[in-house]
């Protein structure tokens, strides 16, 4: 596998943890009146991937696969997990 393969395979498992944090720190201002602890979009996004990120490889390590369903739901509570916190006063 050529460096750019590694790349491609890098941020396509890195994806999913993108796209649900930052849609998650887009909406629950919206859904959630609450002022968040992070007020910055960037940092909530941030806080929510790598959330997701940590529970994409802890599912990678356990299934010894990329892909299973029960890593991808453990993905959303971890990220809403961490959204719940960063919101909370």
């Amino acid at each position: 596998m050529g460096p750019l393969d590694l790349l491609n395979h890098l941020l396509n498992f890195a994806a999913p943890a993108l796209v649900v944090g930052l849609l998650l720190a887009i909406l629950a201002p919206v859904l959630y009146r609450k002022v968040p602890i992070a007020h910055s979009l960037r940092a909530q996004a941030a806080i929510n991937f790598i959330a997701g990120l940590v529970s994409l490889l802890a599912g990678l390590v356990f299934f010894g696969r990329d892909g299973k369903m029960g890593t991808y739901a453990a993905m959303v509570l971890a990220c809403a997990a961490s959204q719940w916190w960063s919101m909370r006063r």
